[in-house]
């Protein structure tokens, strides 16, 4: 089953055990601060996926946990409130991401993450902060890629942000897997809410790499089931490549399997300085 701390927000995956939550429930998932009341996004199913390891769901949420959930929810928008007020009092360049109010455990404490271009000296603001919410108060700085994941929001494929939802850890990723993709190297159609690149870019670059690795190259001659022909282009989704027949000049899409692999082989040789086959069979040049 999958849940949510907040509405559209990013889904945490849970063992169920002999529970049954529906979709909208409320429900307690263990955090490390304790359990914490979350909504049920995807009811339990049966998955023949090996996921062993995953948390086990705490129980249904009672009213007296939900009674401390909407407490905690006015708390953290009051320290919101108050966070961006003492910043713009203080002039810091700092912008509030996120608040979190951990009540369980002594001291209680409310948690506020912050994005900034550069490192900040808060320690003024710590303190006005703690003595105005009269709670221990602490600033974390999130980068780039960790701000748009608690923020969440829509990418440009019009779906919720990957980070926001179900990826778990960031991997890194390069310019060289947009170019192996043949997708324009440009930051405003590579970049994603967080101003780095695409996670996605990761998502098909071993693809592409497989099928580079083996299909034709641009400008080499193959035998296609319609003729010889040059190869002009390359579909990696649909697994073919696209071929200018010498015949007739139209071109057509040939599976990757279905172009001939000796019209590569002697192609290659013949680059590499090779005599073609009709010149050694032929017979010998005339005596200057």
């Amino acid at each position: 089953m999958a849940v949510s701390f907040e509405r559209y927000g990013r889904l945490y995956y849970l063992n169920p055990g002999d529970l049954q939550p529906r979709v909208g429930d409320k429900v307690l998932v263990p955090t490390e601060g304790g359990t914490e009341v979350a909504e049920c996004v995807w009811a339990p199913a049966w998955s023949e996926d090996d996921i062993g390891g995953l948390p086990q769901l705490a129980g249904l949420a009672t009213d007296a946990d939900l009674d401390r959930d909407e407490r905690n929810r006015r708390r953290r928008a009051e320290a919101k409130v108050a966070a961006k007020r003492l910043i713009r009092q203080h002039e810091l360049p700092m912008k509030v991401v996120g608040v979190d109010y951990l009540d369980r455990g002594e001291p209680r404490r409310i948690v506020v993450y912050f994005s900034a271009p550069h490192r900040v000296d808060f320690r003024d603001l710590v303190r006005d902060m703690s003595r105005t919410l009269d709670t221990k108060v602490e600033l974390r700085q999130l980068g780039a890629r960790d701000e748009a994941r608690v923020q969440g929001g829509i990418g440009p494929c019009g779906r919720d942000l990957c980070c926001a939802t179900f990826l778990k850890d960031f991997e890194p990723v390069s310019v060289r897997m947009a170019k192996d993709q043949d997708l324009p190297v440009n930051p405003l159609k590579i970049s994603g809410a967080c101003g780095r690149l695409l996670c996605c870019l990761k998502y098909e670059h071993p693809l592409y790499q497989e099928f580079k690795a083996s299909a034709p190259k641009l400008g080499s001659t193959v035998e296609t089931p319609e003729g010889d022909g040059r190869v002009v282009g390359h579909n990696v989704p649909s697994d073919s490549v696209v071929v200018r027949l010498a015949a007739s000049g139209q071109t057509c899409r040939c599976s990757r399997a279905g172009v001939c692999a000796p019209r590569r082989a002697y192609d290659d040789a013949v680059a590499d300085g090779a005599r073609p086959d009709a010149q050694e069979e032929g017979t010998s040049q005339p005596e200057s």
